[in-house]
Formats: structure tokens, sequence, C-alpha cells
């Protein structure tokens, strides 16, 4: 079984895609580990604030299945797969690790570089893990975290949608 982190992020209606897209990734994935909800400028180009999260998931597909299930749910939220990579999101899920594994495909690369540079990224990984290694650095999440340029990158905890699991973070079926 595979421990796998993924980032999301909207800019679009982003509190209803990003609820829409917890409910779908909880019955395709099973429970979730929630991070806090962020607001944060887009980056590469202009546009709508971003909410950003990360969720962590146990599974025992590949990543390759795993990738394909993400792309769906973004689907589901509205995004077309051959959007603009700098442009207004209804829904962006990027994997950032897949256990410790480490990757170079033309499909993806495990760790996610990103991971070390978003703020978005790093810091709502590093609530929810922040203990984990990460595979090549040798650092903890938040060790990164507390290294990091965190006052060059404003980030802005926003309530998540009344429609996403308990006060604990999680999210799943057996969530009530």
């Amino acid at each position: 079984m595979a421990r796998v982190y993924v980032a999301a992020g909207s800019n679009v209606d982003p509190q209803a895609n990003l609820a829409r897209a917890v409910t779908e990734l909880a019955r395709v994935f099973g429970p979730l580990r929630i991070s806090p909800w962020y607001r944060n400028r887009a980056v590469g180009f202009e546009g709508e604030d971003f909410i950003n999260f990360v969720f962590g998931f146990d599974t025992d597909l590949s990543v390759h299945e795993t990738l394909e299930r993400l792309r769906a749910v973004e689907g589901l939220c509205g995004r077309p797969r051959d959007a603009p990579k700098w442009a207004p999101r209804s829904m962006d899920l990027d994997v950032l690790l897949y256990d410790d594994l480490v990757l170079e495909t033309s499909e993806i690369r495990l760790p996610r570089p990103d991971l070390l540079v978003r703020p978005y990224m790093l810091r709502p990984l590093a609530d929810i893990a922040p203990n984990l290694r990460h595979p090549t650095q040798g650092r903890t999440m938040s060790e990164l975290w507390a290294g990091f340029d965190q006052p060059g990158h404003e980030m802005i905890a926003v309530r998540p949608a009344a429609t996403v699991g308990g006060e604990n973070g999680h999210a799943g079926a057996n969530d009530h």
C-alpha cells in the first residue's frame, strides 16, 4: 500500500469545485487526510486568487492509475485535459509524493519539484505530515517549511466549504 500526497487548487468558483473534488476523491480513494485550506495569489499569470490544500491517502493503485483517477476528478470539476498551464483553473490536482518513489517520465516527476518552491504545496503538506521526510532532500516537511521564505508568500487560511469532512480534517465514506 502506497501513501500518496496530492495538492489541490482552484481559482474558478474554488469553494464549490474543491468541495466537489473532495467528495469525489473520498469516493475514489477512500478516507482522506486533508490539510487546512489557504488562499493565495495566482502564480505565473494574472487571475483570481487560488484556494489550495493538500490531501493524503493510501492506495494499492499504481502511480499511473492514480494519475488517471485524479485527471478524471479534474474533468468532473470542469477542467479540460488541454487546458493551458498558466491560466485560471476549476481544478488542479498534482501528485507531490507517492511513497518515497523517485521517478521522471514524460507524464510525471516525483517527488514533484514544485513542492520545494511553492508555499501552497509545502505548507499544507507540512500541516498534515510534519515528520514526513522528503525522498531526495532527507529533511522533514516541517524542516523544509521552517526554512522557507514564509514572509514573502502570503497565504491566508480559509474555512472549507460546509460539505467537506468534519473538524478533524478527514473526509471519507465513514465520516458523517
